[in-house]
């Protein structure tokens, strides 16, 4: 592997946890971001010379830990700063290079989702701290402008700097008012990586990776609580239909149309146990159904058919708890999945247009529908308009076909 391709690997596998370990020394996130963008832009210049180093993350750590202490010696409120400083060179002296660092990540989601963060930045900004998605990508998830993002997202760092945020789980008592906004940003990391069907980009697959760790750590940290079961259960069971999503000409497939065979049946049982873990707390809540509804779609492995009486019970249950515009467009597939093609689309009608401008899956689900209903006119636009929004090439032959379907 050459240096260039080593130090994508590393800022890929590592900047999560690289950024959380700096920000709970130096208390300071975007120092700690830059700190580590600094050190990566110093390996590309020095590793192709000098030779890629035994413990690449190791030397990343160092050069980090040595541009923050720099910088807040250098600072004109070195008073405030020296304790910084002093714990830095500490343990500059004491941490081996070969020593595993300790992994601080779970701390920096729980710190991202402290109630004097505002809550519409909370899962954004742990997307990028945590899991090293970039503002581009994160506004276009979230549907805003990357500037306006950009900049929430400064002052949410800014906001943990100065209000002296502390870096620690918080005490039991404010689990609950927390854990659901770390919840979402573990999902919305799962979901970036689970809308590109191919894999094609390894940034993204590490992110499902990664999203599926910080979902078995959170569960080990707090085993009652049903909703973090359920987002796993939900996770796995996604997990276990990957390879089925593509066929061997890496041509996107379906839920409806994808073989049983290949799926994985360890990740499918694992995800079964952990749904019939949180049942037992008898808190349903949304992740809970929403692994339910992939529960489901999962017995068609022993029966050949896709009970689809059952799906649309669990998504009326999930619209009452949770009615987003993900589970609507849901509940609007699996009613033209059961032929009930005007019910299908009374749904989507009711979504306001400014909310699915550049959704590209309400896009996709109405122009099946449009089609279903014989309605090809209008049925050929949304195609058009799905095909536009769709960033995976594998998705978008797939649209096309259907759309060439219409005639």
């Amino acid at each position: 592997m050459d240096a260039f391709t080593t130090v994508e690997a590393v800022a890929r596998d590592s900047y999560g946890r690289l950024v959380a370990y700096l920000s709970a020394r130096s208390r300071d996130v975007a120092g700690a971001e830059d700190a580590l963008s600094e050190a990566l832009q110093t390996a590309l210049v020095v590793w192709p010379r000098d030779g890629v180093p035994e413990k690449p993350e190791a030397w990343l750590l160092a050069t980090a830990r040595r541009r923050l202490i720099d910088e807040a010696r250098r600072t004109e409120v070195r008073d405030r700063h020296q304790p910084v400083v002093q714990l830095l060179v500490e343990e500059a002296m004491t941490l081996q290079p070969d020593e595993p660092f300790p992994d601080e990540r779970l701390k920096l989601l729980f710190l991202c989702a402290h109630p004097a963060i505002d809550a519409a930045v909370r899962t954004p900004l742990m997307l990028q701290t945590v899991l090293g998605l970039d503002a581009t990508r994160i506004a276009s998830a979230f549907l805003v402008a990357p500037a306006a993002m950009a900049q929430r997202l400064v002052r949410a760092k800014a906001k943990i700097r100065l209000a002296g945020i502390p870096f620690v789980l918080p005490e039991p008592a404010e689990w609950p008012a927390r854990l659901e906004s770390v919840l979402e940003a573990i999902y919305a990391a799962y979901g970036t990586a689970w809308d590109h069907t191919l894999g094609t980009d390894p940034t993204l697959q590490g992110l499902a990776t990664e999203a599926i760790w910080l979902g078995q750590v959170l569960v080990r940290l707090v085993p009652e609580a049903a909703e973090a079961l359920g987002l796993l259960a939900l996770m796995l069971h996604c997990e276990a239909r990957r390879l089925a999503r593509r066929d061997a000409a890496g041509d996107y497939v379906p839920l409806s149309e994808q073989s049983p065979a290949l799926w994985s049946v360890p990740l499918m049982d694992a995800a079964e146990q952990l749904l019939a873990r949180a049942a037992t707390f008898r808190t349903p809540g949304r992740f809970q159904l929403e692994a339910a509804i992939q529960s489901a779609h999962v017995h068609r492995r022993f029966t050949g058919r896709t009970e689809w009486d059952a799906i649309l019970q669990l998504y009326d249950a999930l619209i009452g708890c949770s009615p987003t515009l993900g589970a609507l467009v849901g509940l609007a597939a699996a009613l033209a999945e059961a032929s009930r093609w005007h019910e299908a689309a009374a749904v989507l009608d009711e979504i306001p247009d400014d909310a699915v401008a550049g959704y590209q899956s309400y896009w996709a689900v109405r122009a099946h529908v449009l089609a279903g209903q014989g309605n090809h006119a209008v049925a050929r636009e949304a195609y058009t308009r799905a095909i536009g929004l769709s960033e995976d090439e594998a998705v978008r032959r797939f649209l096309q076909r259907r759309l060439s379907g219409l005639g």
